[in-house]
């Protein structure tokens, strides 16, 4: 390393986190929140046009859901390479060229009338979108105040949930009254606007220190990461969290078009208006995680959302609703939690340990997303809605497990 590097290591190594409430931490915080808005929305935004692409190209259920799934999964794969990336590059250009690549990539999406071609784009789109999700709460974790962090990830997630809401209920209203295609192209305009958004706000890193990255310290830290018991938990639980979610929110739009519901797509893209009682679980947890620790939020989180499981499988519209809402809550508030928790617990690698989080989270959601189609297929929504029921049981194992986790000396 040379000497002109080693100093401005040093620097940055010196610099003060933004403290909270302060003008460039809001800045970073917006940016982060702005940033996981476009995520969400150009790759969620698909999943309320699946039974219309079921109809027109005459797809199964669990097929037309690889609109999806061919997208998460390339996400997933390439978090860890881009996490790698940024130890080398830094965080803030990479998340800036990701989303970039993302919004070009939807445009392409959308002016293709071929499914083959659709899902070509999709995928190449998840391998391009990895670098933000992968790189946001690294980023946070080191430029903000630590004890403020929790907010800031409860921003960043209501975000996440604001993007999901947004692009999924366009994405419906306007496929519903013009097609697929100008569905698709509404969600690249909004993408492109985000992107605008999240480019001007976000500060430039002030803490990131480059270090050489080698495959025998990419595996060293990775052993330790997955050695750490608490670490490990919150990883599986990512996987099996998303999992139960995507599974609910993909198949619901099926179980709502037919009887004795019969709801039209613009109707049903209401439902993703719940995405609102998300944004506002995932603030609340975040500050309630600072004021009164991760383990307890995080098992009653988890235990809300098997009452809320149960109540969609009642034949009332609004007792499906609530129940929706309530899964919704309890979801985006314990993944809010778990996230943030990986930033606090890793004191070291912390971009490799979130990359590690999220590549569960989107494996999950590729695979139970996709794999609960088989259970539409053998049972319909009981079918969808106990397998959801079996991953809840597992991941309240877990958190149990975890509040017996003995934390490590800078956790609090």
């Amino acid at each position: 390393m040379s000497t002109a590097t080693c100093a401005a290591s040093a620097a940055n190594l010196s610099a003060q986190p933004h403290a909270s409430g302060s003008s460039a931490w809001w800045r970073a915080t917006w940016a982060a929140a702005i940033g996981g808005f476009a995520t969400f929305a150009l790759l969620y935004g698909a999943q309320p046009l699946m039974p219309l692409l079921a109809a027109h190209y005459g797809l199964s259920p669990a097929a037309a859901s690889g609109v999806l799934s061919v997208a998460t999964l390339p996400m997933a794969l390439m978090l860890i390479p881009a996490s790698l990336l940024a130890e080398r590059f830094g965080r803030t250009r990479l998340m800036v060229a990701s989303l970039a690549g993302g919004v070009l990539l939807s445009w392409l999406a959308a002016f293709t009338d071929s499914y083959g071609w659709l899902l070509l784009w999709r995928g190449l789109f998840g391998v391009v979108m990895a670098g933000l999700p992968a790189l946001a709460l690294s980023y946070l974790s080191e430029e903000l105040d630590a004890g403020s962090l929790g907010k800031a990830v409860g921003l960043y997630i209501a975000g996440n949930a604001l993007g999901g809401m947004s692009g999924r209920y366009l994405a419906a209203v306007v496929a519903d009254a013009g097609g697929v295609q100008q569905g698709l192209l509404a969600l690249a305009a909004l993408g492109t606007l985000a992107a605008l958004g999240f480019w001007k706000l976000l500060p430039a890193s002030r803490r990131f220190v480059a270090r050489p990255v080698s495959l025998a310290s990419v595996l060293s830290d990775s052993r330790q990461h997955w050695r750490d018991p608490g670490l490990a938990r919150l990883f599986v639980l990512g996987f099996m969290l998303m999992g139960g979610f995507v599974s609910l929110y993909n198949y619901l739009g099926f179980r709502l078009q037919a009887a004795p519901f019969s709801l039209s797509q613009s109707t049903i893209g209401l439902i993703f208006l719940l995405y609102v009682v998300g944004m506002a679980a995932s603030t609340l947890a975040g500050r309630m995680a600072d004021r009164l620790g991760r383990r307890e939020v995080l098992w009653k989180m988890v235990a809300l959302m098997l009452p809320a499981i149960a109540l969609t499988l009642a034949h009332s519209l609004w007792l499906v609703v609530i129940g929706v809402g309530l899964f919704t809550f309890g979801f985006f508030a314990a993944h809010a939690v778990a996230a943030s928790w990986v930033g606090r617990r890793a004191s070291h690698a912390r971009g490799l340990a979130s990359a590690f989080y999220l590549t569960s989270y989107y494996v999950g959601s590729a695979f139970l997303g996709s794999g609960s189609g088989l259970m539409w297929r053998l049972d319909g929504w009981l079918g969808v809605a106990g397998l959801i029921a079996v991953l809840l049981l597992l991941c309240l194992w877990l958190t149990w497990q975890l509040r017996r986790v003995e934390p490590l000396p800078q956790v609090v």
